[in-house]
């Protein structure tokens, strides 16, 4: 299993901890990952974090679709990746959700799964250049040829002779777009994934595989968790319950919330159901308190050493080839990295 860092992104100030991303590098750590949402984008940090490391994998975990056109990510991701040394980028693209997409981006929620093909399509074929950039998609034309078009638009090829091998890995959960991934993608960010998850996903996988003729030698898997290494895992349980509240509870519409999704498809129907009528009631510490423990310890590292290292290996045998550590100190990055690198 290859270990990964996660930037933190979701602050009002943007900081980078480039002394504990430079120990990650000399540990054996095979990339890190940014993120975006309704705050500082995922691509200039790694612009940043390029320039002061020599090997470590620059990916986006994840770069959201409605943020930018597929060509301005294209030419973002293809640019990066030309100045960091080439084969160092991974473009992870994801959805979001309809409250972000429609609220803070001004973009319609549409068909999300046929955009995001769509998308995925535009950006190889800007980056391969074979021909004036033409697709004809059910969500994306280019062409634009819409409300407003001047009828002036042509078929552009990209200036910048790109890696054309640039890999793209999408960050998804729903069944029918990880089956999307499986066909499409070089590598899945599996949304909420957790050690024994993957007899879930695996027919959503197989069916995505079977339509491009076989799984991919080099299609990666990378998971996710955050790591607390400490004595008291009940503390650390309890700040991450209420984190779980906020997610289950208020991120997304009462009828379109992924977390809450995500929380049933694990087995908390009940639970997921709880947790949201007492966090939209108002009721924020009883919203926290109904998150079940075991949802929390089973996609986080929590504990002291001894038990980080037995609890990462259910993480190995999990069926994902790598592993973002979120929220890792110095202290857990040597310990992890002794177990894997």
């Amino acid at each position: 299993m290859k270990l990964g860092l996660g930037i933190p992104w979701d602050e009002a100030r943007p900081r980078l901890p480039m002394e504990r991303i430079q120990l990650a590098e000399q540990l054996g750590f095979d990339s890190v990952w940014t993120a975006e949402a309704y705050g500082s984008d995922a691509f200039t940090p790694l612009s940043f974090i390029a320039a002061q490391t020599q090997r470590l994998r620059l990916g986006t975990s994840v770069a959201q679709v409605a943020a930018r056109p597929p060509t301005t990510a294209a030419m973002t991701a293809a640019t990066l990746d030309a100045l960091s040394g080439e084969g160092r980028v991974i473009l992870g693209l994801g959805l979001s959700g309809p409250q972000v997409v429609e609220g803070w981006y001004g973009q319609p929620w549409g068909q999300p799964g046929k955009r995001l093909a769509d998308y995925v399509q535009i950006v190889r074929k800007a980056w391969r250049r074979a021909e004036p950039l033409h697709h004809d998609g059910e969500e994306l034309q280019l062409p634009y040829q819409g409300a407003g078009a001047s009828g002036l638009g042509k078929p552009l090829r990209s200036i910048l002779h790109a890696n054309a091998d640039l890999p793209i890995w999408l960050g998804t959960g729903a069944p029918r777009h990880v089956q999307l991934t499986a066909e499409l993608a070089d590598g899945w960010l599996p949304f909420g994934f957790v050690p024994g998850m993957m007899e879930h996903y695996r027919p959503a996988l197989e069916r995505g595989f079977a339509a491009r003729h076989g799984r991919p030698e080099n299609f990666e898997i990378q998971a996710s968790c955050h790591v607390f290494c400490t004595e008291d895992v009940r503390a650390a349980l309890e700040q991450q319950k209420v984190v779980y509240a906020l997610y289950v509870g208020g991120m997304g519409h009462r009828q379109l919330n992924f977390h809450q999704q995500l929380m049933m498809r694990r087995g908390y129907a009940a639970e997921a159901e709880r947790v949201q009528e007492l966090f939209l009631g108002g009721h924020r510490e009883e919203a926290a308190a109904a998150v079940p423990d075991e949802y929390v310890d089973d996609a986080a590292l929590i504990g002291s050493p001894e038990r980080l290292r037995e609890r990462l290996l259910r993480w190995r045998d999990s069926g994902a080839t790598g592993l973002i550590l979120h929220g890792a100190d110095e202290r857990a990055l040597r310990l992890l990295a002794e177990v894997v690198c």
